[in-house]
C-alpha cells in the first residue's frame, strides 16, 4: 500500500532532491556581479506583479525568506543552458585566462531567459508549500481584460506585463497598432489591456491617391483620420462599415459649386461630386448636338467655384404669322387741290403664316433662310381721294419759283429757306404750311402754292418776293 498521502504530503520529497546544475569550471565565474545569475528580490517582485505585498502578507513570508526557500537544494529547478559560444570561448582562451570586467551578453540574456521562463512557477510552488494551500498561487492569477479592435475577452494569467501576457495570447502587436497600456507596463488582477490594430486605407479623393493608416473605425470616422473633407461627398462605401483589418479601397468625390453656362440660357450654379466634366455632363442629363461645342476639355477635373462653358449652334424651323400689306386704290377728285388726298377707306391689311429655317448660336440669331408662305386673311384695299384742282394763277408761280429756285419745288439749299418759292420756316408755320408738312421742300407744288397765296393776299401783293417781284413785274 502506497504511503503517499496527496493532502499532506503533496510537498515532502519522497527520494532524494538536488537542485541540477551544470558541470562547468569553477575558476573565473563567481567574480560577477552575482544578481544576473542569482534570483534577487527585483526579480521576485516583478514576478508577483502589483499585488506583491498582498501575496507576500498572505503567505506571511517576506522576499529575502522566500529567495532561500527558492534557492533550496530541496527545490528543483532546470538548469541555465549556457550558449556554445560562450563556453567555447572560455576554452579557447584557456582555464586561467585573466576573467573578462563583465559577463558576456550571450551569458547575461540566458540568465534573464531562465528567469522569465522557470521562475514565476518556483515562486508559486513555494508560497503554496508554505501557505498549506493554493490560496497564495490563486492570488498571483490574474483576471485580465484584453481588448482587441472593440472585442473584449477575459483572461486568467500569471504573466506580469502587458507585453508578456499578449505573448502568452499569441497576440502580436504591429508597428501601426495602437497599445495601452505600454508593453513593458505591469497589469494587475483586473486590469485592461486595449489593442487598437492599424488598417491600410488607400483613399481616391477627386482623382488623386492618397493612403494612411487607421485604427479599428468606422470609413466615416477614418476619413476623419485621414483629414479627408467630406461635408457632402460621395463616398463609395456606406459611412458606418468598419474598416477590415486587411485594409479598404474606396473613392471619395468631394462637395463642389460650379457656374455652369449652358449656350444662351443664364449662367446656372450647381452643387455637384462629378469629378470630370464629363461626369457633369452626365449627371445634368446635357447632351452636345453635332454643331455644340464645349469650351472646357471633357476629361479636365473640376474644383470648387469652377466654371464650364458649352456653346450650342442649333438649326430649327419655325412659322411666324405676319402682316400682308394691303394696296392703295387712289381716285382723282377735281373739288381737291391738285397735291391734296383724302382717305375713304383706310381698309385693313391682312395676315399670313412665313416658314423660316433659323440658325442660332448662344441663344442668338446668327442667320434667317425664308422657306414659304401662306396667307391666312386677304388685305383689303385702301381707298384715297386724290386732289387734281388746279390753282388759278399756277402759271405765275411756276415763273416766280423758277425764278427762286430754278423751278425746283423740292430744294432744300441749307440757307434756311426752302422749297420753290423759299419760305423760311417760321412763315411757312405761320400760314398753315404745317397742315401739309414739316418744311416747305417736303409739300408738293400745289400745296406749296396755297400757302403762298395766303401770304400773298395777306400782304396785298408779291411784295414778300422783292427780287423776283421786281424781276419778273409783278405788282
Amino acid at each position: 500500500m502506497n504511503s503517499f498521502n496527496e493532502d499532506t504530503d503533496w510537498f515532502t520529497p519522497v527520494k532524494s532532491t538536488s537542485v541540477d546544475v551544470l558541470e562547468r569550471p569553477e575558476a573565473g565565474w563567481s567574480d560577477w556581479d552575482t544578481s544576473v545569475f542569482s534570483i534577487t528580490p527585483d526579480d521576485v517582485l516583478e514576478v508577483l506583479g502589483p499585488d506583491a505585498d498582498e501575496v507576500l502578507a498572505n503567505a506571511d513570508v517576506d522576499v529575502d525568506e522566500l529567495i532561500r526557500l527558492i534557492n533550496a537544494e530541496t527545490t528543483l529547478l532546470p538548469p541555465i543552458t549556457i550558449p556554445d559560444e560562450v563556453s567555447q570561448d572560455r576554452v579557447a582562451s584557456g582555464l586561467a585566462a585573466e576573467q573578462p570586467s563583465a559577463p558576456p551578453a550571450a551569458l547575461v540574456e540566458a540568465a534573464g531567459k531562465w528567469k522569465r521562463r522557470f521562475l514565476k512557477a518556483a515562486v508559486a510552488t513555494v508560497l503554496v508549500t508554505i501557505s498549506g494551500g493554493g490560496a497564495t498561487a490563486i492570488a498571483m492569477d490574474k483576471s485580465v481584460t484584453v481588448d482587441v479592435d472593440g472585442e473584449a475577452k477575459t483572461v486568467r494569467t500569471y504573466e506580469s506585463t502587458v507585453g508578456e501576457i499578449l505573448a502568452d495570447e499569441g497576440i502580436a502587436v504591429g508597428e501601426h497598432d495602437a497599445l495601452s497600456p505600454s508593453p513593458q507596463a505591469k497589469v494587475g488582477d483586473g486590469g485592461k489591456i486595449s489593442l487598437d490594430r492599424g488598417r491600410l486605407v488607400k483613399a481616391t479623393v477627386d482623382g488623386e491617391q492618397r493612403e494612411g493608416w487607421v485604427r479599428s473605425v468606422s470609413v466615416d470616422e477614418a476619413l476623419d483620420q485621414l483629414k479627408i473633407d467630406d461635408e457632402g461627398a460621395w463616398v463609395s462605401h456606406d459611412r458606418n462599415m468598419a474598416v477590415p483589418l486587411d485594409g479598404l479601397s474606396l473613392e471619395v468625390k468631394s462637395l463642389k459649386t460650379v457656374t455652369l453656362f449652358d449656350g444662351g440660357n443664364p449662367p446656372q450654379q450647381i452643387r455637384t461630386n462629378a469629378v470630370t466634366v464629363d461626369e457633369l455632363l452626365k449627371a445634368q442629363n446635357l447632351t452636345l448636338g453635332a454643331e455644340d461645342k464645349l469650351e472646357t476639355a471633357a476629361d479636365l477635373r473640376i474644383t470648387n467655384g469652377a466654371e464650364v462653358h458649352i456653346s450650342r449652334t442649333g438649326v430649327s424651323v419655325i412659322n411666324a404669322t405676319e402682316t400682308v400689306e394691303q394696296s392703295v386704290e387712289e381716285i382723282p377728285d377735281g373739288s381737291l387741290m391738285k397735291g391734296s388726298k383724302e382717305v375713304i377707306d383706310p381698309g385693313e391689311p391682312g395676315e399670313q403664316i412665313v416658314t423660316y429655317r433659323v440658325t442660332l448660336k448662344n441663344g442668338q440669331e446668327t442667320n434667317r433662310e425664308k422657306l414659304g408662305a401662306k396667307v391666312t386673311k386677304e388685305p383689303k384695299a385702301k381707298k384715297v381721294k386724290v386732289g387734281t384742282k388746279l390753282p388759278p394763277d399756277g402759271e405765275v408761280w411756276d415763273r416766280l419759283a423758277q425764278c427762286e429756285a430754278t423751278g425746283n419745288w423740292a430744294i432744300n439749299t441749307g440757307n434756311g429757306y426752302y422749297g420753290g418759292l423759299q419760305f423760311n420756316k417760321s412763315t411757312w408755320d405761320a400760314y398753315g404750311g404745317g397742315q401739309y408738312a414739316a418744311y416747305p421742300h417736303q409739300a408738293t407744288r400745289e400745296q406749296q402754292i396755297a400757302v403762298a397765296t395766303k401770304l400773298r393776299d395777306a400782304r396785298g401783293g408779291y411784295s414778300a418776293w422783292p427780287h423776283c417781284q421786281s424781276r419778273l413785274g409783278l405788282s
